[in-house]
C-alpha cells in the first residue's frame, strides 16, 4: 500500500504543454504513473507526446476517468487551476507553483476541504509512492519501494535523506513534500494521521525547519502513534525576523523556533537528529 497516490491514480497534468508541464509530465510517465490527460485550452483535441489534452479538467474527468491533478500553470492562475480540478471532481491536488498569494492558498485549501478533495502544496515538490506513481518533480532514482513514510517541509533536504535511507536499504512508502508556503493542504498531522494507518508504513521520518507551529501541533498527534518517528530540524543558525528560503521559514514574536519544536517532538517520544545524515542510522535504530 502507499497513501494519496498509487498505481490506480489517473493524473491529469494542468499546464502539461509548457516548458515545465511538459518536461515533468515526461518523467512522471517514464516512472509509471498514469497520466491520462493534460490540459491546455489553445491546444484541445491535440495530442501531446501520446497524451491527449483538452480544454478542461471536466473533459478530462468524463472522457479519461482523470481523478488526480497536478498544477504547472503560472501563480497568478494557480487559484482557478485548483477550483476547476477540485470543481471537476478531483481528489488529489498538487500545486507545484511557488509564490501564490497567502489569501488564494486559504482559499484553495478551504474549497478543498469543502469538497472532500487533498491539497498538496503549494510550492510543494509534489509526492512519490516508489514503484507505484509520483506526481512531482522529484528526480526519479532516488527512491525505492519499502517501509519508511517521509514527511517534509524542504525539498532539496527531502531529497538528500530519501537518497541515504534507499542507500541504507531504507525503501519509502510515500515520500510527501508539505510545501513551504506560510499556508498548505497537507501538515504534518494529515500526513502522520494517514501514515499511521497505512500497513505498508512502519516507520516515518518528519523533515522540519523553522517557522509556523506545524511540527509543534504534529508532536501532540504523534503521542498518540503505534509507529517510530524520526526527524530533522533545519534552520539552527537562521537568525529571529529573517526568512531563511520558504515563506514559511521565518521565527517571529519567539514563535517557530528550532529549539522548541526540538523539545515538543522530544517530549512526543520522536528521535530528533542533528544532520540530514543521521537519519537513516536513526531509522534502522528505532525499527529494530
Amino acid at each position: 500500500m502507499a497513501i494519496i497516490i498509487d498505481q490506480d491514480t489517473r493524473v491529469v497534468v494542468q499546464g502539461m504543454t509548457g516548458n515545465q508541464g511538459s518536461f515533468h509530465t515526461g518523467q512522471m510517465v517514464k516512472y509509471g504513473t498514469n497520466v491520462v490527460a493534460g490540459t491546455s485550452p489553445s491546444k484541445a483535441g491535440q495530442e501531446h507526446d501520446g497524451i491527449p489534452v483538452f480544454a478542461s479538467v471536466r473533459e478530462a474527468v468524463l472522457e479519461r476517468g482523470a481523478n488526480a491533478s497536478i498544477v504547472f500553470v503560472p501563480a497568478a492562475f494557480a487559484k482557478d487551476a485548483a477550483f476547476e480540478a477540485i470543481e471537476a471532481g478531483c481528489k488529489v491536488v498538487v500545486m507545484i507553483p511557488e509564490h501564490i498569494p497567502v489569501q488564494d492558498s486559504i482559499l484553495i485549501v478551504e474549497y478543498a476541504h469543502f469538497r472532500g478533495a487533498k491539497v498538496v502544496g503549494p510550492n510543494t515538490y509534489g509526492l512519490i509512492s516508489p514503484g507505484k506513481a509520483k506526481m512531482g518533480i522529484m528526480p526519479n532514482h532516488i527512491y525505492a519501494p519499502g517501509p519508511v513514510g517521509l514527511v517534509a517541509r524542504s525539498g532539496t533536504l527531502s531529497y538528500e535523506i530519501a537518497a541515504a535511507l534507499t542507500q541504507a536499504g531504507l525503501g519509502q512508502s510515500t515520500a510527501i513534500g508539505m510545501g513551504g508556503d506560510p499556508v498548505v493542504g497537507q501538515v504534518f498531522n494529515d500526513v502522520l494521521h494517514q501514515f499511521e494507518k497505512d500497513p505498508e508504513t512502519k516507520a516515518c521520518v518528519l523533515v522540519g525547519e523553522i517557522g509556523g507551529s506545524a511540527e509543534e501541533e504534529a508532536a501532540e498527534f504523534i503521542k498518540t502513534m503505534t509507529k517510530p518517528v524520526v526527524a530533522y530540524l533545519a534552520g539552527r543558525a537562521a537568525p529571529p525576523g529573517k526568512r531563511m528560503g520558504h515563506a514559511g521559514a521565518i521565527i517571529e514574536r519567539g514563535r517557530g523556533t528550532l529549539e522548541s519544536k526540538r523539545k515538543a517532538l522530544e517530549a512526543a517520544g520522536v528521535t530528533v537528529v542533528e544532520m540530514p545524515w543521521e537519519v537513516a542510522p536513526a531509522v534502522k535504530k528505532v525499527l529494530g
